[in-house]
């Protein structure tokens, strides 16, 4: 087999030297699992051909744009680090999906596409399902791809965890199902085993226990105490959400939540298209100025049909609230808001 040249970590070496049919990797995020995954996908795909042999492997991301992450930063890279000439191609998968997909000289080819029911049916392949646990309809996707993989192909599961209510979760903790290679690597193994990373320093920056516990620590978040389960929130998951950009100025919805010291301003706008309510922009600041929050509103009420204001009715939001009042007031007829209302813990107030 011949390996480009690149540094590997032990953790790295040893998910790629474990050749099990079934393996689950859970890792930290920024560990490089997709890089290495991708790496044992093409160091694959040139042994076969170096056998005269090819193979078919197919990544199926969380989306298009993680799909053709995996395909430019890592099969790319890996491929022209082996010396070889790597052309992406973009084939049309069904009328709504495009897949990206490269050939190499021998028939080999690496399929990627953005996971769901539907691409996970219709291929015999070796699957890598990259970032699982973010995956829509994860348990519907695992029913659908099962099959690809029956005729002796190999399975690659990795991700970071996303709560228990999900089919990696039970891949990773089924510990009485000995089919599956299990790997779990989270920040403190990478850092011992060489990645430069300052895990102090990230944990004081991200400045969240929770996703700091799940995300680098790997711990198990209960969504017994969430309001939405993740597959709730994931069935709702669109890449053009949150982009302004892509407002058709329609009407929108507003909520505004006024923090002040530690506690984060938040305005979430949401856009009416047809029946559906679509996140349009979401605004964060921590510690902003009644000032700056003033010329947040004021710009959102700018750019958008808004027609429904929601704040919270404490002793800042009344304050916020008879400044947005004033502003509207000041705004001609056809700009302003419907109405503004305020929340308290006992309802909402016009």
């Amino acid at each position: 087999m011949t390996s480009p040249a690149l540094t590997l970590y032990p953790y790295q070496k040893k998910w790629l030297a474990d050749d099990s049919r079934f393996k689950v990797g859970m890792f930290a995020r920024q560990t490089g699992k997709t890089f290495t995954t991708t790496l044992e996908i093409v160091l694959d795909c040139l042994e076969a051909e170096a056998q005269g042999k090819r193979t078919r492997w197919v990544i199926l991301s969380r989306g298009e744009r993680q799909a053709k992450e995996a395909m430019n930063e890592g099969v790319k890279r890996h491929l022209e680090a082996a010396g070889m000439a790597c052309e992406i191609l973009q084939v049309p998968f069904d009328a709504a999906t495009n897949a990206l997909e490269v050939v190499l000289p021998g028939g080999s080819k690496i399929t990627a596409l953005p996971a769901n029911p539907d691409t996970a049916r219709g291929f015999s392949a070796n699957v890598f399902l990259d970032e699982f646990a973010f995956h829509k309809d994860s348990r519907e996707i695992w029913k659908a791809l099962f099959p690809v993989i029956s005729a002796g192909w190999k399975l690659r599961v990795v991700s970071t965890p996303n709560g228990k209510g999900n089919k990696f979760y039970e891949l990773v903790t089924d510990d009485k199902n000995k089919e599956w290679s299990r790997h779990i690597v989270d920040i403190y193994q990478a850092v011992a085993d060489g990645l430069p990373r300052d895990t102090a320093q990230l944990k004081a920056g991200l400045n969240d226990p929770d996703a700091w516990a799940q995300e680098f620590e790997l711990q198990w978040l209960d969504e017994a105490s969430a309001w939405l389960s993740y597959d709730l929130i994931h069935g709702v998951e669109h890449e053009q959400a949150g982009l302004p950009e892509y407002y058709g100025g329609n009407p929108c919805f507003v909520g505004a939540d006024i923090g002040i010291r530690n506690d984060l301003f938040v305005v979430w706008v949401l856009e009416q298209v047809g029946d559906v309510l679509w996140t349009r922009e979401l605004i964060t600041r921590r510690r902003a100025s009644f000032a700056e929050q003033d010329a947040l509103l004021d710009d959102v009420f700018d750019r958008y049909r808004v027609i429904r204001c929601c704040m919270d009715k404490n002793r800042h939001g009344r304050k916020a609230r008879r400044r947005r009042a004033a502003a509207a007031r000041r705004k001609p007829r056809g700009r302003r808001a419907v109405y503004l209302r305020f929340q308290a813990g006992d309802g909402l107030h016009r």
